[in-house]
């Protein structure tokens, strides 16, 4: 079968926006390139995530790359996702160079080389991350591992959105607690809060893909016995009370259900979001806060912010 790689090249402040586009349009694996990787000082106490050569990537921005079944409809889906990229920037994001082009690749290409870049990494004090096609032996007994493909997934779990989500339920999971994750994606946090002892997780998205991944990495985690996948716009229609809630979505989709999630939370449950720009950071708090939610902790990677909240309700 053929394939056409199909690369956006586009800014760091966009990727997520830029990758949760492709993946809608029904992309079958995305890879991020960016520079900046190799030039940012980080946190490396857990570990590298990327082995490869930075002159391969773009002097500026991110590209974005994604695969799709090469047919008679792909130059309208092209299209489509050209005018969906553009669109972003009524959102207030910034889309950088805004290039998207397309190149034939046979599957093969696809489908297996860009798997050596992805090795296990640790995210935090007890998780690691790890591609189900690598050997890993856990280094101490407290160790948590996830298992995740990238290929069917929705990004490897490194980003550093994923990666203060993990940190925020690390500390905020308490045995037995009812939790919801709202647009689950690949499903890692739904898997990282039974890991940690929730009781029952419920995960949700609106997108019928992402469902289908996280159905696939919950039971390859074992996790299909506390995670419940389902298809749902937010939290419209779901009732609680529940202890937890988790979405790690762009800045202005968190801002449309506040509300929703101090109904849905019992009285002092908390709220972790993120996957918000540092530039938006004020107006996030400020839509909690006027949902009656306490601001209790700010945490900041790169350009990247998540918030915790507490239920005053």
């Amino acid at each position: 079968m053929k394939w056409s790689e199909v690369t956006v090249h586009t800014s760091q402040e966009a990727v997520e926006a830029v990758s949760h586009i492709l993946h809608e349009a029904g992309a079958s694996g995305v890879s991020i390139e960016d520079k900046m990787d190799f030039t940012k000082e980080r946190d490396n106490r857990f570990g590298e995530i990327y082995e490869v050569d930075a002159n391969q990537y773009p002097e500026e921005g991110v590209r974005v790359k994604a695969y799709f079944a090469l047919n008679d409809t792909f130059d309208q889906l092209l299209e489509q996702i050209r005018v969906s990229v553009s669109a972003l920037s009524a959102f207030g994001l910034d889309i950088g160079a805004n290039i998207v082009t397309a190149s034939e690749v046979d599957e093969e290409d696809w489908a297996t080389a860009w798997k050596q870049y992805y090795h296990p990494i640790k995210v935090s004090d007890t998780f690691t991350i790890v591609p189900t096609w690598e050997e890993y032996t856990p280094e101490v007994e407290t160790e948590r591992i996830i298992e995740l493909d990238p290929g069917m997934a929705f990004g490897t779990g490194t980003h550093p959105t994923t990666i203060m989500c993990i940190r925020a339920l690390e500390k905020a999971v308490q045995p037995e607690d009812l939790v919801i994750d709202v647009g689950t994606g690949s499903g890692i946090l739904s898997i990282a809060a039974a890991k940690l002892g929730a009781a029952a997780v419920q995960a949700y998205d609106l997108d019928e893909v992402a469902v289908e991944s996280a159905q696939m990495n919950v039971e390859l985690n074992k996790a299909d016995d506390v995670v419940t996948v389902g298809q749902n716009n937010l939290l419209q229609n779901i009732e609680g009370p529940v202890d937890l809630i988790v979405a790690n979505l762009l800045a202005d989709i968190i801002l449309l259900f506040p509300h929703d999630a101090a109904r849905v939370l019992k009285p002092g449950g908390l709220f972790i979001t993120s996957g918000i720009i540092a530039a938006k950071q004020q107006d996030v708090s400020e839509g909690l806060e006027q949902a009656g939610f306490t601001i209790e902790e700010v945490m900041t990677m790169e350009d990247w912010v998540a918030i915790i909240a507490r239920n005053k309700a």
